[in-house]
């Protein structure tokens, strides 16, 4: 039995013993217990009860194709490339890096789990199987890289989008590409180009949403962070969660296309956790500490200081409220 379908057999969160499990899979109840431990290492929280056999705290839900494909608007489904679900990649980014040349336009790759989850700045992404969205989306575009600035902060926008159309709120965005909560970190968001600078050229966006996180991967984080089960008072369905983001992705990536950052700009300002807020900025251009002033139209950090208005357009820089 692999952990794939051990999780199947433990999703419904009730007791099942390790014998039934052997049984089942035709193997030791040693190969179970081995199986349980990859699991546990994954992030699932495994219970054991002794002779009783081991449970999950919780249902868990696991995400499935037929579904998704159900869930997402007809005429958003027409539109997209590839969609397709793994069990797991080493990153729902990488697998679309090594076939770009062959996938369409708007191809969209989830995976359970991701064994090399990448995040901001070469940061490791938590990807335990069953409990997040992870997910990844190639975007052609004919124009070249200057007509892409903003697209990280519209990508924050679109999460955003996301949220409000599963019913759920308490979250806001930090430049350049972070959801956040009043309890931490919510979903990353890591977009990459590649291309002619002039074009065409491509986007690798790549969005990782908390679902539900156990207290060990709090502990793992490294820094605050929450998850949808908690702001909307009770576990959301994850197949309906994917759905939203593909769609909110496929209709927003569009509308970038047609209009550029600008179509985001106040969509973004209403989210904006850093504006009218004292901020210190660190980075190749040394320190700078002044008043967050929004984002301008093609997406860069406004910072009002004491000797003038700043633009901050790299996002190899870290802010931090002062």
């Amino acid at each position: 039995m692999q952990a794939q379908e051990l999780l199947v057999a433990l999703a419904d969160g009730g007791m099942v013993s390790g014998a039934q499990l052997a049984e089942r899979a035709g193997v030791t109840r040693a190969a179970i217990w081995k199986q349980i431990e990859a699991l546990r290492a994954r992030g699932v929280p495994v219970e054991s009860r002794g002779t009783a056999g081991y449970c999950l705290p919780w249902p868990v839900q696991l995400l499935d194709l037929p579904a998704l494909k159900a869930t997402v608007p007809a005429a958003v489904h027409k539109r997209l490339g590839t969609l397709e679900l793994h069990w797991e990649v080493d990153s729902t980014s990488s697998e679309i890096q090594r076939r770009q040349g062959d996938l369409p336009d708007l191809s969209m790759v989830l995976a359970e789990t991701q064994s090399a989850g990448r995040g901001r700045r070469g940061r490791r992404w938590l990807s335990p199987p069953g409990l997040n969205v992870y997910l990844s989306c190639l975007k052609r575009f004919d124009a070249g890289f200057a007509a892409l600035s903003g697209l990280s902060l519209a990508v924050g926008v679109i999460v955003m989008r996301t949220l409000a159309s599963l019913g759920i709120d308490g979250a806001g965005l930090k430049w350049p590409n972070d959801v956040l909560s009043d309890n931490g970190k919510l979903a990353g968001i890591l977009v990459e180009l590649g291309g002619e600078y002039q074009g065409p050229c491509a986007a690798i966006i790549g969005v990782g949403l908390n679902v539900r996180l156990t207290e060990a991967l709090h502990e793992q984080a490294g820094q605050p962070v929450n998850d949808l089960t908690t702001l909307a008072g009770a576990a959301p369905d994850r197949n309906r969660v994917a759905a939203a983001l593909i769609t909110a992705l496929a209709e927003g990536l569009d509308q970038f296309e047609r209009e550029g950052f600008a179509a985001f700009v106040d969509e973004y300002a209403r989210h904006d956790l850093l504006r009218d807020k004292a901020l210190r900025v660190q980075g190749a251009i040394g320190a700078l500490e002044g008043i967050g002033a929004g984002v301008d139209e093609r997406g860069a950090l406004l910072l009002q200081a004491g000797d003038g208005l700043h633009r901050i357009d790299s996002a190899d820089v870290t802010v931090r409220r002062a």
